[in-house]
């Protein structure tokens, strides 16, 4: 009549995706100059099954700018690079990914 199901199974299931505190760093290392300059105000962070986001805001009612995910895919972790569905850059490391934003990416007012 009723399935009974444990939390403690569930949870042991679902793999948390996190940034860890170097990570972290690094994320907000790249944010903090960009906020200063006005170019960015906010930034989410979202725990999804399988993946951890950091998205990137100009406005905080807005879609974000960019969007930089951490895929675990086996014993390593995949980093991407998303602006809206479309993907900028994808790689093993999270310094690799971001090298990206030196370019000085921009957004384009069109």
């Amino acid at each position: 009549m009723t399935n009974l199901y444990r939390l403690a199974d569930q949870r042991a299931r679902r793999r948390i995706v996190s940034f860890d505190r170097r990570e972290l760093s690094r994320l907000l290392n790249l944010y903090s100059p960009r906020v200063a300059s006005g170019e960015w105000r906010d930034y989410a962070i979202d725990f999804r099954p399988g993946m951890a986001i950091f998205s990137i805001f100009r406005h905080a009612a807005e879609q974000p700018l960019f969007a930089i995910a951490k895929v675990p895919s086996g014993a390593q972790a995949g980093y991407m690079v998303y602006n809206g569905p479309r993907k900028l850059a994808h790689g093993e490391s999270l310094d690799d990914v971001l090298a990206i934003f030196e370019r000085k990416l921009r957004l384009l007012n069109g």
